[in-house]
């Protein structure tokens, strides 16, 4: 149990310093792996569905990170613009 906990502190020490991007590419890739490790083992193959899942995962991660950098552009401009217009 106290290997498992070291192990886990020491992995989330590592993600400490990620971007932005690479923290939603991760949580897509966990989040995705672990349902299709769910899903794959009930249909009998969770490896299988754990590769899947983790692939599907980081292609959501990165479309969600696309979507949150658009929207961040799209406010950070129309800030400057209210701005600019103020004084």
């Amino acid at each position: 149990m106290h290997r498992f906990a070291l192990a886990a502190l020491l992995l989330l020490a590592g993600c400490a310093d990620l971007s932005p991007t690479q923290q939603r590419a991760l949580t897509g890739t966990a989040g995705g792996a672990a349902a299709g490790a769910a899903i794959g083992a009930i249909a009998g193959n969770a490896g299988m569905g754990a590769a899947i899942g983790a692939g599907t995962g980081l292609a959501g991660g990165l479309v969600w990170d696309a979507h949150q950098r658009a929207q961040q552009s799209a406010f950070d401009a129309g800030y400057q613009t209210g701005r600019s217009g103020a004084q």
